[in-house]
């Protein structure tokens, strides 16, 4: 049986997006401070960030083709602007 601390983790901080000293989030907060970006650019960067991130550790090639996907929207907001 799980303990709630171990229930926690595997909720608040999974192995597949922390890694080293900083996880996902934690890399988006620090290196995008900034309220540069609209809500969906924002969204985009931190969902490809998310996949590039976890691929090995969970969905290999799916993971890679979902990052691609959001990077292919931020060049449409890109070319849109």
């Amino acid at each position: 049986m799980e303990t709630i601390k171990e229930l926690f983790d595997k909720i608040e901080k999974p192995l597949h997006y922390h890694k080293g000293d900083i996880d996902v989030i934690e890399f988006i907060e620090r290196y995008f401070p900034d309220r540069k970006f609209t809500v969906a650019e924002g969204f985009a960067i931190g969902n490809a960030l998310k996949y590039i991130c976890r691929y090995k550790e969970k969905n290999g090639l799916e993971d890679l083709q979902k990052a691609e996907g959001y990077l292919k929207r931020l060049q449409g907001y890109e070319a849109d602007s």
